[in-house]
């Protein structure tokens, strides 16, 4: 029996894909720019069918890249070439609420808006919000310990997960959905997987901590004259009703206004502008109003408290993606430093750009608390030099070369300039310990 009769009798043969229309959709990232051949799409739909999926293809010697939404930028979920795409759409399984314990049992395929509509359904709600929200699946984000929009109050993936169950490439299940807040046993393996980019085991299902729902919202775009002024802003910001502090620039926001059709957020533009969002359970209006009017610098300032109008002022920020692949396939780097490093990161990479690709179209935008940009370049020329010189200014000033969607293939051979060689070493141990036949998507990472 051939891998793909034993696929076949795994999950079904309306589950397994082969037919080149077909497998197309799965074998390219969300840009387009990154993309692969593979040899076939398995979809399982329960545990035991990954089980069964992954022993075939351990016995056929066939690598496997475990995919949820496919939103990564890094390649993480793609194939490179005659690899099994392994997706997790139809492990969709959502639990009900456990308003005891703050949990939800989530299977590794939920979408984030469903996830977040359940939780809100039971008067919760969940700490992490994307962009990508309609796509973007529990499995994935645990994987890549997305963040999103919401760190600065909840924090990344990792803070959610109070456990995962998966499946190693040789079948064997690990991990617990008990959601036990105190457990110490040993090492915590949940911890492992989350960020693992499924080089370790393919995540079927978890266990996610919820937080109070927020129904009271007001949201602020205030416009500066500079980044060290929109830093200098900050710690005046935080507090314990602060729930989002997004960074955009004039020429990022005008590309947006052009896009949409939208009037401009202030008369005159401002060079930099700060979303900032409060939420709790009653009006936070007044605390807001109260920490912009503590702020210098403030050029400008718009605020919004009812939905329509906090959409209007969203749009400014979350219209950045939209608006700049309207230009072009852009290279996208996700990456963080200190906050406090952020005016000089930002000044370092306009001129890398300018001297590396000094034809090309640079927008940045991000989560200015986290330290956190979206490096965004439309007609970059040679990418890995350009990619080269901003990774190489993340790290000269104390930062990460990825923020939140993973090493994947297309970072792993700078991870070096942010991870020791003790480091790296210590992965590729850890690789092998749990995947020792090198079947889990091999490449991303820890490099071949």
């Amino acid at each position: 029996m051939d891998l793909i009769d034993r696929l076949v009798s795994a999950v079904g043969a309306e589950h397994v894909l082969t037919g080149r229309d077909v497998v197309a959709g799965y074998e390219a990232d969300w840009t387009g720019r990154l993309r692969g051949r593979a040899l076939a799409v398995v979809r399982p739909g329960s545990r035991d069918e990954v089980a069964a999926a992954l022993v075939a293809c351990a016995g056929a010697g066939v690598p496997v890249v475990p995919q949820g939404g496919n939103t990564g930028l890094v390649g993480g979920g793609v194939p490179r070439g005659g690899e099994v795409v392994l997706s997790t759409v139809r492990l969709a399984a959502l639990d009900a609420v456990d308003r005891t314990s703050g949990q939800v049992t989530a299977g590794a395929g939920v979408r984030l808006a469903a996830l977040r509509a359940h939780a809100r359904a039971a008067g919760l709600d969940f700490g992490v919000d994307l962009a990508a929200r309609d796509s973007a699946t529990v499995g994935g984000m645990a994987a890549t310990n997305a963040g999103g929009l919401r760190v600065v109050r909840f924090g990344p993936m990792r803070a959610q997960v109070v456990g995962l169950e998966a499946v190693l490439a040789d079948g064997r299940a690990v991990g617990s959905l008990a959601g036990l807040e105190k457990d110490s046993t040993g090492y915590d393996l949940a911890g492992a997987l989350v960020g693992s980019e499924g080089t370790l085991a393919v995540v079927t299902a978890a266990r996610l901590r919820l937080v109070p729902a927020l129904p009271a919202r007001a949201t602020a775009v205030l416009g500066f004259g500079s980044t060290e002024a929109a830093v200098a802003a900050v710690p005046a910001l935080r507090g314990p009703l602060l729930t989002a502090v997004e960074v955009c620039f004039d020429d990022g926001v005008a590309l947006v206004c052009a896009h949409r059709g939208l009037a401009a957020p202030f008369r005159r533009p401002c060079p930099v502008y700060l979303l900032v969002e409060y939420a709790g359970e009653h009006d936070p209006t007044d605390q807001l109003g109260e920490a912009v009017a503590g702020i210098a610098g403030v050029l400008d300032s718009a605020l919004a408290t009812d939905e329509v109008s906090r959409r209007r002022l969203w749009a400014y920020r979350e219209g950045h993606t939209e608006a700049v692949g309207a230009l072009g396939v852009p290279l996208k780097l996700d990456v963080a430093v200190p906050p406090a490093r952020a005016a000089a990161f930002e000044a370092a990479v306009r001129a890398a750009v300018a001297e590396v690709a000094p034809g090309a179209r640079l927008v940045l935008f991000g989560h200015l608390a986290e330290g956190n940009f979206h490096v965004n370049v439309v007609g970059a020329g040679d990418e890995h030099a350009l990619a080269d010189a901003v990774l190489r200014a993340v790290a000269a000033e104390g930062g990460s070369i990825s923020a939140e969607h993973g090493v994947g293939v297309a970072k792993a051979p700078w991870l070096h300039l942010t991870r020791s060689a003790a480091e790296r070493d210590l992965y590729a141990g850890i690789k092998r310990a749990w995947d020792p036949g090198g079947v889990l998507n091999p490449g991303v990472l820890i490099p071949r």
